[in-house]
């Protein structure tokens, strides 16, 4: 259990914790000349409940603020000191304030300096006391009466702290590992040291970590778990961490830096957050308000932009916060609010969004999404999420520190379907088949003639929109149950055949085996066709391009037709030419050589690939696109056209008469038929 302190400045916190610990938490000289608690102060002490208590001792002067705010990110239960003699000061308000805004509800209120005070004093510091707690988490707080001097009630606190540590369940240490950095030092013969506390998992020795938001990454060398050396460490304790690694030193780590498990790396500088504001502020907060935002150990600028109306005095509401500069943080973690000048609290929340968008972030769909994120439960805020849009798993896995185990329980609970990594509602995906197999029938009932939709228009005609490499997958998925059929870059029902007449068959029947065979490589052009078969030119060549549309042959040239299959087998005669060279670039004559044509069409044909982003060329070498390698269907690919940075999304999107997508058309600008 991590007990913090709170208290006005003066009201004896750090003489209670030396009381209960037998340590000294004010360690600089500062502190002790001056008698003020400058720093955060840890001490450590088994209470007699067989378990090691760690105690943070914080500030209580005004100015001080944000160092305890600093320290109290991680505490299970709030030790409350207020002085007999003096009573409800400013400083413990704040506090107080601060602690419920930070959702602690454990807590005792130790009465400080009570061999000053007689019983009537007593009790009615104690009645003060009570009505500040009422209507916050710390409304059941016991009050015991304290004298760090004479030891009066120091065992009956202890006996209150024990207690208390023994109803804390165990902390949940099932996600990835989160410790909030506070210190950052050095140690002779030990090198780099970093303390906090684990907000979340487990930490072992030899643990590769990242300190984030700077993104280096270190290597645990030792660990102290509240103050004794251990083997790993978990939620809920304070921990020195010893790290190496390039460029780990004390400089380069600081208070707010997070050390975490590498996947959980990924700073944000704008967060969607419900905001309470404290009674005491004196005015609505509106849009653009300059604040200071206080996350575990973590200070920075900020400005508060709400997304529905001003946030008035006692009231909440949806905000989005732009940072100064990026930060460590997940989803649900509490944050508290400062002015500028540092002066007064203004009020907190819970974070529900870290990937917030700067544009179109007040619409409806963004707040219903900001409330049903306001759920800490994962399978209930996936539930609810999924009502109104999919949800990216891994985003949200991420941002909310889960393990896979538990990211999985969700899904199963929400009664989720994944697409890839995409979460959606069953109802969201059934539509989405629906929507799917109505448009394909559309299209087919209004272009019986053409062999079917481009992959990118169907991507954007359904709702909702699906990211290019899920869309991708949810294609695969419906194919495989037989429910479309994916030909190159388009698409279609498995019952849509588009059919050549009888005539036109039997020409292309007496076509067709020219184009296997020995001869694949280097089929007859369209007039040798002619020739050879006594048929018009204009006959040949219309029902060559037919065919293209059923996806049987390609035009690599004005001239020269290849079959289907064939043009896949090239392109895998292209990697295993561009495999074979030490940079993967290569020439014209090396595909030449394999498929053993003329110059002239080796040529034609690489420049076939050029123009359809199979191939990459600069200047008389080549190399292969590892994102448009499939687009043939070729074996042993793994990329697809849809999906791609450079797949255009006009590209495949209509048939077209003159080849398999708008950029197999022949080159030649003056083509004509005859």
């Amino acid at each position: 259990m991590i007990v913090g302190t709170a208290g006005h400045i003066d009201h004896g916190k750090t003489a209670l914790v030396k009381a209960l610990t037998g340590t000294d938490t004010d360690r600089l000289a500062e502190e002790k000349a001056r008698g003020i608690t400058i720093e955060l102060g840890f001490a450590y002490a088994d209470l007699g409940g067989s378990a090691i208590t760690g105690f943070v001792d914080v500030p209580g002067h005004e100015r001080l603020i944000h160092t305890m705010l600093a320290g109290a990110g991680g505490i299970d239960l709030a030790l409350l000191a207020v002085a007999a003699d003096d009573g409800i000061m400013p400083q413990t308000q704040e506090h107080v304030a601060i602690l419920d805004l930070l959702g602690l509800n454990r807590g005792v209120v130790a009465l400080t300096k009570a061999d000053l005070t007689d019983q009537q004093r007593r009790d009615t510091v104690s009645a003060e006391i009570t009505d500040l707690l009422s209507g916050t988490g710390l409304a059941d707080a016991a009050i015991i009466p304290v004298s760090s001097l004479t030891g009066e009630g120091i065992d009956a606190l202890r006996a209150a702290l024990i207690e208390t540590e023994a109803d804390i369940s165990a902390h949940h240490a099932e996600g990835p590992l989160r410790l909030a950095v506070d210190r950052s030092f050095t140690l002779s013969g030990t090198g780099t040291v970093v303390t906090g506390t684990i907000i979340a998992g487990t930490v072992a020795v030899g643990d590769r970590v990242t300190v984030s938001p700077s993104g280096l990454t270190a290597r645990v060398r030792g660990i102290h778990a509240q103050n004794h050396p251990a083997a790993y460490g978990f939620a809920g304790q304070r921990c020195a961490l010893n790290l190496a690694g390039e460029g780990v030193r004390k400089e380069a780590i600081h208070r707010g830096d997070v050390v975490m498990a590498p996947e959980l790396h990924a700073p944000t500088d704008r967060i969607d957050a419900i905001l309470n504001a404290l009674p005491s502020e004196p005015k609505p907060i509106g849009t653009w308000f300059p604040a200071r935002l206080h996350s575990h150990s973590v200070e920075v600028g900020a400005r508060i932009v709400p997304l529905a109306n001003p946030i008035a005095p006692g009231q909440s509401g949806p905000v989005q916060i732009v940072l100064d500069r990026p930060i460590a943080a997940a989803i649900g973690d509490r944050f508290i609010l400062r002015d500028v000048s540092a002066s007064r609290t203004i009020g907190g929340g819970r974070m529900l969004d870290l990937r917030a968008p700067a544009r179109k972030r007040r619409t409806p769909e963004r707040l219903a999404l900001i409330a049903a994120a306001n759920d800490g439960n994962p399978a209930r805020a996936l539930t609810d999420m999924l009502r109104i849009a999919p949800v990216d798993l891994q985003i949200f896995t991420r941002d909310r520190s889960l393990a896979p185990q538990q990211t999985s329980a969700a899904i199963e609970r929400a009664d989720a379907a994944t697409i890839g990594n995409l979460a959606l509602a069953r109802a969201t995906m059934d539509n989405l088949r629906q929507q799917c197999q109505g448009l394909l029938a559309e299209f087919h009932a209004d272009n019986p003639d053409l062999a079917g939709l481009g992959r990118e228009k169907l991507r954007l005609m359904l709702q909702p929109r699906l990211p290019k490499d899920v869309f991708l997958d949810f294609l695969h998925s419906q194919a495989e149950a037989n429910e479309l059929v994916l030909d190159g870059a388009f698409l279609r029902l498995p019952g849509h055949e588009v059919r050549l007449s009888a005539e036109d068959d039997a020409l292309w029947q007496r076509i067709a085996p020219a184009l296997q065979g020995d001869m694949r490589f280097r089929p007859s052009r369209v007039r040798d066709f002619a020739n050879d078969l006594g048929v018009d030119e204009k006959d040949i060549r219309r029902v060559l391009r037919l065919t293209q549309k059923l996806g049987r042959t390609d035009q690599i040239a004005h001239d020269h037709f290849f079959a289907r299959n064939v043009t896949a087998e090239m392109v895998d005669i292209v990697c295993d030419v561009a495999a074979a060279t030490p940079d993967g670039w290569f020439a014209a004559p090396q595909f030449r050589d394999r498929v053993q044509n003329g110059r002239k069409v080796a040529i034609e044909i690489l420049d076939f690939f050029d123009r359809l982003g199979v191939t990459l060329r600069r200047g008389d070498l080549r190399r292969i696109n590892p994102h448009r390698v499939d687009l043939f269907g070729a074996s042993g690919r793994e990329s697809s056209p849809v999906g791609r940075p450079d797949f255009k999304s006009g590209w495949g999107s209509e048939p077209v008469p003159g080849g398999f997508d708008s950029h197999s058309l022949p080159p030649i600008s003056g083509d004509r038929d005859g």
